[in-house]
């Protein structure tokens, strides 16, 4: 379920450690472009178990799309960031920056 977060706060789904470091790495690929399962696990250095909670938590939000296909025989895990996780991305960072610029 997607709650509507106010100008004012953090998104209490992204600030989470683990799944800032997990939209933050999405982010940074181009819009509509996907990431292997495997391949964001060594990046981010989690393991599948951890990772899968808590993609499971920015699916619910819908901030991430998850894709499962078979290439060949094998099983094959897509992420991606959607549109949704892309916008609550960019205003977490500009209300992180806000905090930040205020405290100074």
């Amino acid at each position: 379920m997607v709650r509507a977060v106010p100008d004012d706060e953090l998104d209490p789904v992204i600030h989470a450690q683990a799944r800032l470091r997990v939209v933050a790495t999405l982010a940074a690929l181009g819009e509509g472009d996907r990431i292997a399962f495997p391949r964001l696990r060594r990046l981010l250095d989690m393991t599948a178990g951890n990772l899968s909670t808590h993609l499971r938590r920015l699916e619910e939000a819908d901030y991430v799309m998850i894709t499962k296909t078979y290439e060949g025989r094998s099983p094959a895990t897509y992420v991606a960031l959607t549109p949704t996780g892309r916008l609550a991305f960019d205003r977490y960072s500009r209300r992180l920056l806000d905090l930040l610029g205020s405290a100074r």
